[in-house]
């Protein structure tokens, strides 16, 4: 095997939680690689958020930065965020406060609100899928960043 070989095959370090650790990288293929690395159920959680968010707004756009996907729409800004921690898997929405109803988890900044899944838990897709929806619809979402 090649060098080059070698660097394809192995898997992304682990940060702490179990978060990936993921070249930065704008598209689908970041955001791919990233879930094939995640660990245990957390892969799950992701793969179902990816699919969710994909349907929910078609022509999304995707990208890892910081070791997290982005997702947003074109010309508007990233309205979605997912980190991996040690027992749960958080999304971040960007413009949260103004969703209805509100994210549970309060965040520093006072427009985001964060949601968490556990392991075990079900996802409410139908109510994931509206904030989803209210998110992408919010012009002026976190916006320059690159």
């Amino acid at each position: 095997m090649t060098d080059k070989s070698n660097a394809k095959a192995k898997k992304p370090a682990l940060l702490a939680g179990g978060n990936p650790q993921i070249a930065k990288g704008e598209g689908d293929g970041p955001v791919q690689a990233y879930i094939a690395a995640l660990p245990g159920w957390k892969h799950d959680v992701g793969r179902q958020l990816d699919t969710l968010i994909a349907r929910t707004v078609p022509g999304v756009r995707k990208a890892v930065k910081w070791n997290s996907p982005l997702y947003g729409v074109e010309d508007q800004g990233w309205f979605l965020g997912v980190h991996v921690l040690t027992k749960y898997v958080k999304i971040a929405f960007f413009r949260g406060a103004s969703l209805d109803p509100i994210p549970p988890v309060a965040s520093k900044s006072p427009d985001t609100r964060y949601f968490h899944i556990h392991e075990g838990e079900p996802l409410d897709e139908a109510l994931l899928a509206s904030w989803i929806r209210q998110a992408s619809a919010v012009t002026g979402v976190m916006t320059g960043v690159r």
